[in-house]
C-alpha cells in the first residue's frame, strides 16, 4: 500500500514538471497568428524611423530598445496598439 502511494506520489510529480514547459508557452505567445514578412518588414521600417540603426553594433541593446520605447510610446500617444492596465467584469 505504501509503495503504491509513493508511486502515484511520483508519478503526478513528475506529470506536473512535464506539463510546467507546454502550460508556459501557450502562456507565453501573446499573439494568435504569427505575424507575416509584411508586418515584421513594416515593424522595422518603424524602428528606423525612431532612430535605430541596425548598423551600429557598439550601442546595439540600449538603441534597439530605446526606438521601440519611442514606437510604443507614438503608438499609445495615438490611441493605436495594446492597451495597458485595462480590466473588465462581467456577470455583475
Amino acid at each position: 500500500m505504501k509503495s503504491i502511494l509513493l508511486n502515484a506520489a511520483v508519478a503526478a510529480a513528475v506529470a506536473a514538471v512535464l506539463a510546467i514547459p507546454v502550460l508556459s508557452y501557450a502562456q507565453s505567445n501573446e499573439q494568435s497568428e504569427p505575424l507575416t514578412r509584411a508586418q515584421v518588414r513594416q515593424e522595422f521600417v518603424e524602428l528606423e524611423q525612431a532612430g535605430y540603426e541596425p548598423a551600429d553594433r557598439i550601442h546595439y541593446p540600449e538603441n534597439l530598445q530605446t526606438a521601440e520605447a519611442r514606437v510604443a510610446a507614438r503608438k499609445e500617444a495615438n490611441g493605436y496598439g495594446p492597451t495597458s492596465g485595462g480590466s473588465s467584469q462581467s456577470g455583475r
